[in-house]
């Protein structure tokens, strides 16, 4: 029962975040340039309809991913999740009146055909203990520190560069935020409203403003085809590896299984590259 609570609310979640990412990237690149990683930003684009829209969005994606966390492990949620634009797609091609070409049709394909291969030899999962604070402090370090340098990078780089060193930024502080919110979810889980005794649901907080002000100054940068790809790959990508250093999950076992995963692993990037790029996703 768990694990079908965990895939519905992931596959919910990839779906309002597909649309939210469209929606706000419109927005965002009409936004002054010398507003880039201030909060002064998000201010600017709140005034704005299609921002809030998708920003609505957002918030509904992360409370179902939040959902789908609480009852599965990061290595199972975070690929479904990362499924966003092969719902968004279809939907957007019928409201648009843009028919789906080849190229979309392959992508879709080799997005959930990857994702399938990756999730058919994951070993059952386990109920695993929510990590200290010891353990945490290695990798919000590592993360912070190297989103930090990246930010800082892209400020003095060309727009297609700055674009792609803000979506890494970007994806790493999701991956983090993706990771914090496993761990809130499971005091919550366990221990109820006291939960909040917890310095997890701050982090939460306090990550995702600074992942949303990255991904946002990435959207006003550049073209949604150099951001949304890396952020749809590298995020799952660095949650899995959280969730398996850091959660003790498991990615499949056995040298045969590993390599159906990397496989399966390689298509759905690859199909996720090809959608993120379709004109569809920037109409």
């Amino acid at each position: 029962m768990d694990t079908a609570v965990a895939v519905v609310a992931a596959l919910l979640s990839a779906a309002a975040f597909g649309f939210a990412s469209v929606l706000q990237q419109k927005a965002a690149q009409q936004a002054p340039a010398q507003e880039a990683l201030r909060l002064r930003l998000l201010l600017g684009l709140a005034r704005r309809p299609a921002w809030l829209a998708g920003m609505a969005l957002v918030v509904l994606s992360y409370a179902l991913l939040g959902i789908a966390l609480a009852f599965g492990p990061l290595v199972l949620v975070q690929p479904l999740a990362a499924t966003d634009l092969v719902f968004a797609l279809p939907l957007l091609a019928r409201r648009r009146g843009m028919p789906l070409t080849r190229r979309d049709v392959a992508g879709i394909a080799c997005t959930a055909g990857g994702i399938a291969m990756f999730l058919a030899v994951l070993p059952p999962a386990e109920t695993s203990p929510v990590p200290t604070a010891g353990e945490w402090l290695p990798v919000l370090l590592g993360i912070g520190g190297a989103a930090a340098v990246l930010a800082a990078v892209g400020r003095r780089s060309r727009a297609a560069a700055r674009t792609a060193l803000y979506a890494i930024a970007a994806a790493l502080m999701f991956a983090l935020l993706d990771s914090l919110t496993k761990s809130a979810g499971g005091r919550f889980r366990g221990e109820g409203l006291d939960g909040f005794g917890h310095w997890e649901p701050y982090a939460v907080v306090l990550v995702g403003v600074i992942g949303l002000v990255l991904s946002q100054s990435s959207y006003q940068a550049g073209s949604l085809a150099i951001s949304l790809p890396i952020i749809d790959c590298l995020e799952p990508v660095g949650a899995v590896l959280i969730g398996v250093a850091l959660f003790g999950e498991q990615l499949a076992t056995s040298p045969g299984a590993l390599a159906v995963q990397a496989v399966g692993a390689a298509t759905a990037v690859a199909g996720i590259v090809v959608l993120d790029r379709s004109p569809l996703a920037r109409a």
